[in-house]
């Protein structure tokens, strides 16, 4: 029945679809073909009327925009046309715009974009409307708009198709004029305290500035490989060698990882630098900035996300790593002298680390395990190990931290600064310990860049320097729960394009995909044998995946809650980010064993196992998960 239903449902749409068609030719037919209308003269949007209506009652004003709603009543109609700023509501009569306009008007459609030319007047129920003189159809809309966005549960749809999300969903639309709003801001404030705005390249041969993995392209014109951006950093400080005391840019920046709630591969980064100052003053802009910004774009200084308040008006609280570690994790970094040491803590504490880690990086685990989650108010947290800042300058009464900060807010690094290194030699030797974490496999490592180092000796002046995560400060200010919600176009997976051998849906009326196993190699079966009464302890149940998400910190983690058809969402983290993105995986229908003891990863409880297959093909791992039937219901137990 359902899918009889939706049969229907579907000619249905095609009929609609091939009238509106039908519509158009016999328009043109007429010479009466919108798309030939170059320009419509527009004086007023629907809130400026309705905020002017003392003053524009009884005048004609013209407007234009999409009509949302139509009521055909006999010789008199109402429209509802939707512009920029909102919708206003249009009074139609035939009297008014004559027999064959009207005529017209009737055969327009929900959607179809309009120019309205008529007087302000209010109607008996009180409503601000716009008594039509003229009607004219600018564009026809061959496409029929979703009757209820709001009640769309796909949002995967919503972001591929914004342009329609915007025009069904106000809020989205308010969401990116506050966005803009936002931005320019920013400028403003920047600009007032003598900055000057900047642009740098985006392709680049040595990307550096950031812990994190380059996309990489190649430029034809000179037969060279070249990078996308991590970060703005190198470039703006060869700018302050240069003299140029106050820069900033505002641009995308390029980062080759997972999506998630809070990451997208491009996302809008802030960068300044400022000669003659150090990470303290970049506390104080930091600051004042948001203060600025909050109060010029929402009217306060207090902010609610997620139903929980953050007060910008209070001083930021300041606090040091080790400071925060000791607070909330119970464990004094100061009493742990050694890497030994420093092992056995995280050991004893359940934070896994790896064998390239020092001391410094161990701490920084402890930081994001135990101290993070609780940052919900502004606070700097000061003073990093220089195991994990490459870029910044030593605190001279103790080398083995760095002036450094990074901002947060609700659990999520906002900013991050440093006093920014100077010292030529230092900055080689720096990069010299990068490069050996690259060699050990750290692919988000930096490479040595001569040309940064060149201007180094030329000699950089003491700087301030920060960079500010403009996506995320625009999902505060905007109260949304993901980046996606306040990018226009996010990052998504192509609908029916190449996924690099992953296995795709086999397009209706082709042949099944022969598959060449030839070169497979297949791990060797195990000899020992396994009770039957031990293998049926196992649990092995069909699971829905509810949600997936890329675990932060990590390059391979993926964290499941799924259904597991008791009713209680079980988590469950598997290591196969390198082969699925977490939004492929949404919907799907995989096997867990989920009688496992939980297992901390990453500070997260991992409550079973999903299950993949894996095989080796020349030389290369390659891994699939176990994808059953979607008519399997949650919690089917295998036998």
């Amino acid at each position: 029945m359902a899918e009889q239903s939706k049969n229907v449902q579907e000619q249905d749409i095609n009929q609609l679809l091939k009238v509106r068609r039908e519509k158009l030719a016999d328009l043109q037919a007429n010479g009466k073909d919108p798309f030939q209308i170059v320009k419509f003269d527009v004086t007023h949007h629907s809130q400026e009327i309705k905020d002017a209506f003392e003053e524009l009652e009884g005048k004609s004003v013209t407007i234009a925009g999409r009509m949302m709603s139509k009521r055909v009543m006999g010789k008199a109609s109402f429209c509802n046309v939707q512009d920029l700023q909102g919708n206003i509501q249009s009074y139609v009569a035939r009297d008014s715009i004559g027999q064959e306009f009207y005529q017209d008007f009737k055969k327009m459609d929900i959607g179809d974009i309009v120019g309205i030319t008529g007087e302000v007047f209010k109607t008996k129920t009180g409503e601000i409307s716009i008594h039509a003189s003229a009607v004219t159809l600018l564009s026809k809309s061959l496409q029929v708009l979703p009757e209820k966005f709001h009640g769309l549960t796909n949002t995967d749809l919503r972001y591929r198709q914004r342009y329609v999300d915007l025009i069904m969903n106000q809020e989205v639309k308010d969401t990116f004029i506050k966005r803009s709003k936002i931005i320019s801001s920013i400028r403003k404030y920047l600009d007032g305290q003598g900055f000057m705005e900047v642009e740098t390249p985006m392709l680049v041969a040595n990307a550096g500035g950031a812990a994190a993995r380059p996309f990489e392209t190649h430029f034809n014109a000179l037969d060279e490989d070249f990078k996308l951006r991590i970060s703005l950093e190198l470039y703006l400080k060869r700018l302050i060698v240069g003299g140029m005391e106050r820069v900033y840019e505002i641009g995308r920046v390029f980062r080759n990882e997972g999506l998630d709630t809070r990451h997208n591969p491009e996302f809008t980064l802030m960068e300044l630098y400022q000669a003659f100052t150090d990470y303290k003053g970049m506390m104080d802009l930091t600051e004042n900035l948001y203060r600025h910004v909050a109060q010029e774009v929402l009217g306060t200084t207090t902010i609610t996300y997620n139903g929980v308040e953050m007060d910008l008006g209070k001083p930021f609280e300041r606090i040091t790593m080790l400071d925060a570690v000791k607070k909330y994790a119970g464990v004094d970094f100061n009493e742990i002298h050694t890497l030994e040491e420093a092992r056995a803590a995280a050991k004893e504490h359940h934070v896994e680390f790896e064998e390239r880690h020092q001391k410094g990086d161990i701490l920084s685990l402890f930081f994001e395990e135990f101290a993070e989650e609780h940052l919900i108010q502004p606070t700097f947290v000061m003073d990093h190990p220089i195991e994990i800042s490459p870029l910044t300058k030593k605190k001279p009464e103790d080398p083995e931290y760095t002036e450094r900060f990074e901002f947060f807010m609700n659990g999520w690094e906002m900013a991050n600064a440093y006093s920014e290194l100077n010292d030529p030699i230092d900055q080689r030797e720096r990069f010299k310990a990068q490069e050996a974490l690259l060699a050990q496999g750290d692919e988000e490592a930096n490479t040595t860049d001569e040309d940064f180092l060149n201007a180094l000796e030329i000699g950089m002046p003491p700087t301030g320097g920060i960079g500010f995560g403009i996506d995320r400060m625009v999902m505060l200010l905007t109260d949304s729960a993901a980046i996606r919600d306040v990018l226009c176009f996010p990052t998504m997976k192509s609908l029916g394009g190449s996924d690099n051998g992953k296995k795709a849906e086999k397009p209706v009326g082709k042949a099944a995909e022969k598959i060449d196993f030839s070169k497979v190699q297949i791990e060797p079966l195990f000899q020992d044998m396994v009770d039957f009464e031990t293998f049926a302890r196992s649990d092995f149940r069909a699971v829905k995946v509810k949600e997936c998400s890329a675990v932060p910190k990590s390059k391979k983690l993926l964290k499941f809650i799924l259904d597991d058809g008791t009713g209680v969402d079980r988590v469950i983290l598997s290591g196969i980010h390198d082969t699925y993105e977490p939004e492929e995986l949404v919907g799907k229908t995989l096997i867990a064993i989920t009688n496992l003891p939980p297992r901390p990863m990453m500070g997260i409880d991992s409550c079973g196992m999903i299950i993949s297959a894996v095989h080796h093909e020349e030389g290369v791992e390659k891994l699939h998960c176990l994808m059953v039937d979607e008519r399997i219901p949650a919690g089917a137990k295998l036998y």
